[in-house]
């Protein structure tokens, strides 16, 4: 799908993206049950802060449906903050500080559709956003959750574990979920 002319941005857009924003703050709410689960799981076996890289792709999904399903600038950073807003007042483990952490995953996302000017959406650009979020997450945790203490070989154990992660869930499911959405008539071409 390409979007060559400029349209206004409308009040169904606008709640569009709030809903993709309500419905995943309960998905990544839920998603913190399940990375304790991972992170005790994996301890024993020294992956537990791999629990992390499994979960992310879950947790940077709402920005990517947001950008597809409404091709406006900062859709898809606007719907990946109110997700993580939303798993803030659910009252979401990671507390405030998710505001930043939602806030640095929806301008990962974002870029994947800066990066095509707006114009494409399709594969390419669910790439280039999969490939910009592994990165720039990463680079987050890297600083916020220490992974510079990790050993060289722990960091590409998690890296490559995320991007798996990344394509997986924020890539090929979210593409998945955006064409049923389309086919089903749910939202606009």
């Amino acid at each position: 799908m390409t979007n060559s002319k400029k349209q206004p941005i409308h009040l169904r857009d606008i709640i569009l993206i709030a809903l993709v924003g309500i419905i995943f703050s309960v998905i990544y709410f839920g998603c913190d049950f399940l990375y304790n689960a991972l992170t005790v799981a994996l301890t024993p076996i020294k992956l537990g802060p791999a629990a992390n890289d499994i979960v992310i792709g879950i947790w940077c999904m709402a920005g990517p449906i947001a950008g597809f399903l409404v091709p406006h600038v900062g859709s898809g950073f606007l719907g990946e903050f109110l997700g993580a807003a939303g798993e803030s007042a659910l009252g979401g483990e990671f507390g405030a500080s998710n505001l930043i952490t939602g806030a640095v995953q929806g301008i990962a996302a974002e870029l994947g559709f800066t990066f095509t000017g707006y114009k494409h959406y399709n594969w390419i650009t669910s790439i280039i956003s999969v490939v910009s979020m592994t990165v720039i997450t990463f680079a987050w945790d890297w600083f916020r959750n220490g992974y510079a203490k990790f050993t060289p070989t722990m960091q590409i154990t998690c890296f490559i574990i995320r991007l798996v992660s990344m394509f997986i869930f924020s890539g090929v499911l979210v593409q998945l979920i955006v064409r049923l959405l389309r086919r089903a008539h749910v939202v606009r071409k």
